[in-house]
Parts: structure tokens; C-alpha cells; sequence
């Protein structure tokens, strides 16, 4: 019941040979990736509708082993995803398969959506994560066959927030809940300045260090601060890290 209601626009009934050999040590790269990133990873195999592979970080795994998320499968969201944003969860899955379907079978693979969701972590309180999934594998019919998903703290203020996003394309498909429809918005661009500003806020720098390292006046860095917030919808500079960070903006 659980796979029908998640997944069911993406039903894979049988596969080539030539799509079996497609998938040969993959998984080793997927292995590596998690070692080099913080962020939780796991990957859906649709065909057997199951989580494949699941990432130890415990920001997805809301006080569960690895074996028992990857056993639960997709009943995960049901228990784990707070009940008010379970509709959401399943509306946003929906909508990416009604969309995927309509992409020209040579570009299907880049694309991305991305949505905001609340987790119950292991001490029961609610986190806001933000979840990306992309394709890894398509069938010749077009269908995703396995896809990975990227889990990280979300830098939203609500839930919701899903965006399609076009690799190389500078527009980002934007869902209104509220009106029920897509809307096409520009990505966020930084300038070099800002870039510089937020690289060096990584490395710890304070506002007049930076002024040193760039050689302009605290308040230029204090008004190009102000900018990165607005552009970037935060309130101050760990979140706008954060928000560069997992929307690849440096």
C-alpha cells in the first residue's frame, strides 16, 4: 500500500539485459561520496521499491540503525516524517513524476528536485531537513530505476519549498501549494565579492579580518553581508553558509 501511494507513477515492471549491466560498481562510488560529505545519503531502487543503500550519518536516521531504515524501506517517511507533512511528502513525489514524465528521454537525468520536510530525530523533537534526489539510472522507457537522495539541515523557515532545477540552466522550477501550479524563477547568482566574503566567513574570518584580506573597509564587507542575506532569505552568516553550501552557489 505504502509503495502505491509513493511511487506508483514510476511502477517498473520488468528490465533489459542491456539495463541490468548498467548498474556494475556504482555503489562504490556512492560508498566514497558519503566519506567525503556531511550530508545523510541514501538510494532508492525503484525497481524493487527499496532503500539500497543508506549513509550511518544520523540526521536521517532518526535514532535507527542502518539496517532497520534500509529494512523499513519507504515506510521510514511514514513513521518518521511528522503527520502534517506527510501530504506534502507524498504531493511532492507526485508532481516529480508527472513532471519527469514529459522530459525528452536525453535530458532526464538532469534534473533535480528539491523540498523541505520535518524529521522526528531520536529525541523526538522535529527537524527541518531539506531532501534532493536525482536520477542515477533510467530505463530505455524513461523511467528512474535507482536515483540518490541527499538529506541536510534545511535552511527554510516551513516546510515545503519544492523546486525542480535543471543542471547548467539558470531558471528554477518553483511549486506554489497555495495556487497549485509551477512558476518559473531566476537562481540565485552570488557576485565574486560575495563568494569571497562567504569563503572567508567559512575559514572563521571576522568582519575586519576580511576587510584586511580584501583590503577594503569593515562596513563594504558589513554592506556586501547585507546583500548575501537578502539574496540568500537569512537572518545571518552560518545560515547563508549553509544556504550556499547546499544550493552549490560558491
Amino acid at each position: 500500500m505504502i509503495n502505491r501511494i509513493m511511487h506508483k507513477e514510476n511502477r517498473i515492471e520488468t528490465l533489459s539485459e542491456n539495463e541490468l549491466n548498467r548498474v556494475l560498481h556504482y555503489r562504490d562510488v556512492i560508498y566514497a561520496f558519503e566519506r567525503a560529505i556531511y550530508s545523510s545519503i541514501y538510494t532508492i531502487d525503484y525497481e524493487k521499491q527499496t532503500f539500497e543503500y543508506v549513509s550511518e550519518n544520523p540526521l536521517f536516521l532518526c535514532g535507527l540503525s542502518v539496517d532497520e531504515v534500509r529494512e523499513m524501506g519507504y515506510a521510514f517517511y511514514f513513521n518518521n516524517v511528522v503527520p502534517e507533512d506527510l501530504d506534502l511528502l507524498i504531493k511532492a513525489n507526485k508532481l516529480w513524476f508527472e513532471f519527469y514524465e514529459k522530459i525528452p528521454l536525453p535530458d532526464k537525468k538532469l534534473y533535480t528536485i528539491s523540498y523541505d520536510f520535518h524529521l522526528k530525530n531520536d529525541s523526538n523533537k522535529d527537524i527541518l531537513v531539506n531532501h534532493k534526489l536525482t536520477p542515477v539510472f533510467i530505463t530505455d522507457s524513461g523511467k528512474i530505476r535507482k536515483a540518490i537522495c541527499i538529506v541536510s539541515l534545511s535552511t527554510a523557515k516551513c516546510s515545503g519549498n519544492i523546486k525542480i532545477l535543471k543542471k547548467g540552466c539558470h531558471q528554477i522550477l518553483d511549486y506554489d501549494l497555495k495556487k497549485d501550479r509551477w512558476s518559473s524563477v531566476k537562481k540565485i547568482v552570488l557576485t565574486e565579492r560575495e563568494k569571497e566574503i562567504i569563503q572567508l566567513s567559512i575559514r572563521g574570518f571576522t568582519i575586519n579580518e576580511i576587510a584586511s584580506q580584501l583590503f577594503v573597509s569593515p562596513g563594504t564587507v558589513k554592506f556586501h553581508r547585507k546583500n548575501i542575506f537578502a539574496k540568500l532569505d537569512v537572518t545571518n552568516m552560518s545560515q547563508g553558509i549553509l544556504f550556499a553550501a547546499n544550493n552549490k552557489l560558491l
